[in-house]
């Protein structure tokens, strides 16, 4: 690709400009991704060399320490113990007395059950001295799994707080050295609302973060190596471990897995174009509102204004359940339609009826204009009335026509404050289960689609299609579990690359 200088670059014409941006923006792409495999590398490499420094801080403070933090290696908090700080020794011989226990009569259980996931499954025995079958409880293979995500999760705590009791050692004997006090239990209290106060507030959120999102990402994760699904529901039939087969059934194109293949490729296309269009329909056209509202010589602006705020109070099921019955053949809107004779018969707008499903992906993209365009035409409306008057007062002494006005001021201003919003609605959009399944439930069937991979139709996103998978007797958990972290890989992919790129990234200090 030829480089311009600035020079050169200013002498190219509107369509040769156009055509350089799109060229560059395509010839950073592979350079942006190839930065971030550097950034992974780099990570993993600073996360290496991290352990490698404690490991070696360890076996310093233990070969250089004296008896009592040598002692604290094996019985967590007798340093502190010793050197007067009870209630700080105290918490840590508590912390691992709950391990000891937790590791010793059920850890360990859970644990040694991880490889297999179960080994009896619940059943049926028949009791001769009762003539009756008794149901035998045998595994779990789901609490297998969850408890064990959950041990290791604390053994990864207890293992920090270790590290923590063996540096609280050494620095001790730092101060002790020096001729310093160390502190009291109160001084200790008193610190956690003083001058540690950031870590005593952060600890119970970044507790909940641990407990409620990591662990539950971290055991979606795993379910996508197992074949957890309706039928193996881990009680009556036990699920164990399919290694990376699943990857293979859906990524893999001849088969038995070419149906998920060519089935998430398709969803995954309109997925893209749904929020492509689902966002920057609602930006520009909500802009053009704002706008529009904004324009002096416009009576009732606040009525206006109030009439779209009133669409943001209505829930939004409500909106979207009243608009597809609207929609319907019976519906209001064909009704009127028939009686003004426009159309001799029903239109099926949604395709509750088997059709090419070209209608109703249009229609499901026009309706989110009707919900989208409050929210932009707000948000706009806002930055609007911050744009200097002076940039537009000054282009029009220099002749700038309005379009000149809206590409030269309004939109780079526009752009540059909402480019993350527009990243956020963009990803958002990818996963808008709300519209497609409230509208239309992803209808109209499309048979080329749908097998193996369940009922599928032509308006399905992959939330959508997620959800299909995952619910009735033969929901395919683990399937689910797979392509939730293909699009995880997508839509991340896509989000740094974009957010690279973003002018109010690159160029922050522009309109300051």
């Amino acid at each position: 690709m030829k480089r311009y200088s600035d020079l050169e670059y200013l002498r190219l014409s509107k369509g040769q400009k156009f055509l350089y941006k799109l060229e560059s923006f395509f010839a950073a792409i592979p350079r942006k991704l190839l930065n971030l495999i550097l950034a992974i590398g780099r990570f993993f490499k600073n996360i290496g060399l991290g352990i490698a420094k404690e490991a070696k801080d360890i076996i310093t403070t233990f070969t250089q320490g004296d008896w009592k933090t040598k002692t604290s290696y094996l019985v967590m908090g007798f340093g502190s113990i010793a050197r007067g700080q009870i209630l700080r020794g105290i918490l840590f011989l508590l912390f691992e007395v709950v391990f000891i226990f937790y590791m010793i009569f059920a850890g360990g259980y859970w644990l040694s059950m991880l490889p297999s996931l179960g080994k009896v499954a619940t059943h049926e025995e028949f009791v001769p001295a009762l003539d009756s079958y008794k149901t035998v409880y045998g595994d779990n293979s789901f609490k297998i799994l969850l408890y064990g995500v959950l041990t290791f999760f604390f053994i990864i705590a207890f293992l920090y707080t270790w590290r923590m009791n063996v540096k609280q050692n050494k620095i001790s004997e730092q101060i002790l050295r020096s001729g310093k006090k160390l502190r009291s239990g109160k001084e200790d209290l008193r610190s956690m609302v003083d001058d540690n106060f950031h870590k005593t507030l952060l600890a119970l959120p970044v507790t909940g973060i641990m407990m409620f999102t990591v662990m539950p990402i971290v055991f979606m994760i795993l379910v996508a190596f197992t074949n957890y699904s309706g039928t193996n529901d881990g009680v009556q039939n036990l699920f164990g471990w399919k290694g990376f087969e699943n990857f293979n059934t859906l990524l893999t194109w001849s088969g038995s897995g070419a149906n998920y293949s060519a089935t998430f490729g398709e969803i995954l296309v309109w997925t893209l174009i749904w929020a492509f269009f689902a966002t920057f329909t609602n930006y520009f056209l909500g802009m053009l509102v704002a706008m529009m509202i904004n324009k002096k010589g416009i009576q009732f602006k606040k009525v206006w204004r109030t009439i779209l705020v009133l669409t943001i109070a209505i829930p939004q099921f409500i909106s979207l359940l009243y608009v597809s019955k609207m929609f319907a053949k019976n519906g209001i809107i064909n009704g009127v339609l028939l009686d003004l004779g426009i159309i001799k018969q029903a239109i099926d707008f949604l395709g509750s009826e088997a059709n090419s499903g070209l209608l109703p992906r249009i229609m499901v993209i026009i309706i989110n204009i009707w919900i989208g365009i409050p929210y932009l035409m707000l948000i706009a409306t806002g930055i609007l009335m911050n744009i200097p008057a002076d940039l537009y007062e000054s282009s029009r002494i220099d002749g700038a026509s309005g379009w000149k006005q809206f590409t030269k001021i309004t939109l780079p201003y526009m752009l540059f404050i909402t480019g993350p919003y527009l990243l956020t609605s963009f990803t958002g959009n990818m996963n808008n289960f709300n519209v497609i399944y409230l509208l239309t439930g992803g209808a109209p069937a499309n048979p080329a689609a749908s097998g193996v991979s369940g009922t599928v139709g032509y308006t399905d996103l992959l939330i959508t299609w997620l959800f299909k998978i995952t619910t009735g007797a033969e929901s395919q958990y683990y399937m689910a579990s797979v392509i939730g972290i293909l699009v995880f890989i997508v839509v991340a992919v896509i989000s740094l690359v974009v957010y690279n790129l973003l002018p109010s990234v690159k160029n922050e200090e522009d309109f300051q």
